[in-house]
């Protein structure tokens, strides 16, 4: 079997007295799709925080790839590796147009000034039509970002983040307020990311979680640990899920 280009063993993070995460252990693989699920205060945003930097596990080991120590590393550092993340709320260049938020996304040299003023090269216009077309946003690509519906917003983000060139994706609930038509169109939008990427997606829409889940895994966090894994049709049936949800058929 390869080696996990995620790999998380014993971490455990306390918070003012509060186990936020607990002994655990996690293992994704190259060009997998996981999709995480959990009760509220399960440690799912914890989890996101450790794996990008933006907090550091009491204990444990965070490895990235082979032989990338992620507990040794900052956020920028670990962003410039290749770990890209989503969160909940869509966060995106509201005056500049769909086309500039890409741009200003390119793996080049930073700053707004020299994102939007340098020549793009043919590699780097063909990448953004094709992310463009990925996103379903090729025909909005003059549009100002802030007129864009809120499907639409959360769509230009993961082009934003797939702008980056990451190896790894945490993607932090994307059908949160969506309509039914938007949450499959980006259930649809993160399978076509799968192989090509490595993507960790946390979400509570139960009906997303098995559109995304068709042919991978989901992890059930509890307590800040992994309470099960397997299957989605496994998980649901599963007498210890139902009970951490309380008998209810949606996390919340």
């Amino acid at each position: 079997m390869s080696h996990p280009i995620l790999s998380v063993e014993g971490v455990n993070k306390t918070y003012d007295g509060f186990k936020a995460i607990t002994e655990l252990n996690f293992y994704l693989f190259e060009g997998e799709l996981r999709t995480v699920i959990g009760p509220n205060g399960a440690g799912k945003s914890t989890f996101f925080d450790l794996i990008s930097g933006r907090a550091k596990p009491d204990t444990g080991k965070l490895e990235f790839g082979q032989n990338t120590d992620l507990t040794k590393l900052n956020e920028y550092q670990i962003n410039r590796l290749g770990v890209g993340r989503k969160f909940q709320a869509p966060s995106v260049y509201a005056e500049h147009t769909v086309y500039d938020n890409l741009v200003l996304s390119l793996n080049r040299p930073r700053g707004v000034f020299a994102s939007l003023f340098q020549k793009l090269d043919s590699y780097h216009r063909d990448k953004l039509d094709e992310f463009l077309k990925l996103i379903r946003l090729d025909a909005k690509r003059h549009w100002k970002a802030g007129l864009l519906a809120h499907g639409e917003k959360q769509w230009l983000e993961i082009g934003m983040l797939l702008a980056q060139e990451p190896r790894l994706l945490l993607v932090d609930e994307p059908a949160a307020g969506m309509t039914d038509e938007e949450t499959h169109r980006t259930g649809e939008l993160l399978l076509s990311l799968a192989g090509k990427h490595s993507l960790i997606v946390i979400e509570h829409d139960m009906t997303f979680v098995k559109q995304i889940a068709q042919n991978g895994k989901v992890t059930v966090l509890h307590q800040g640990s992994v309470l099960c894994e397997g299957k989605f049709d496994d998980i649901q049936a599963n007498p210890k899920v139902r009970e951490v949800y309380l008998g209810r058929g949606k996390a919340n």
